[in-house]
């Protein structure tokens, strides 16, 4: 029997080090992979929720927003120095655009929010919580990149309009499956 070596594990990164694209190898817990690693983080999250039963406009941008998060990866694992592929990479304001479009569609039919509201609701909604508070901690760890490598602040502008675009989306999914959300009201005390 011929037994084929999985392509998945290549037993390179076993000493705690791995290659960006273009080939430098930097120890696992650099920045970079850190930042990159949450933007995978998130895109798992987010395919999550494109699994639910949900409205196919939302599908289709959640479809849009991964496609988008993987030329972020992609752009943030490429090492400036070594390639060329970072320009080759299409990251534009167009994208930032689309997501305020939809978080303008949705919230044509949303109550008025003049609250804090309470994560949480049907379990699609919940999951948008999360996704929006991982694209908050992606946004930071890209920020803290930004601080030693060069980053095209169009990317960060993008991760903090999508955190944005959660919030709107698991308002929208609550509305849409007929759960109330739960306003913060403060108590405050004399």
């Amino acid at each position: 029997m011929n037994h084929k070596k999985s392509s998945v594990y290549t037993k390179t990164g076993d000493k705690g080090t791995t290659s960006l694209l273009g080939g430098t190898r930097v120890n696992k817990d650099n920045i970079r992979l850190e930042a990159y690693g949450t933007v995978d983080e998130l895109n798992s999250y987010v395919g999550l929720i494109r699994s639910f039963k949900i409205d196919n406009d939302s599908k289709n941008t959640l479809l849009k927003i991964q496609e988008q998060l993987f030329t972020i990866g992609s752009y943030l694992a490429t090492d400036e120095h070594v390639s060329s592929m970072r320009e080759k990479l299409n990251i534009d304001e167009n994208e930032i655009l689309y997501l305020e479009k939809e978080m303008d569609r949705m919230e044509g039919n949303l109550p008025k929010l003049n609250n804090f509201i309470l994560p949480g609701g049907n379990i699609a909604a919940s999951q948008c919580h999360i996704a929006r508070t991982i694209a908050r901690r992606t946004e930071r760890r890209i920020v803290t990149m930004a601080a030693t490598t060069e980053i095209d602040l169009i990317i960060i502008k993008y991760i903090n309009r999508l955190a944005d675009y959660f919030f709107v989306l698991a308002r929208f999914l609550s509305n849409y499956f007929d759960d109330n959300e739960i306003r913060w009201e403060p108590h405050l005390h004399d």
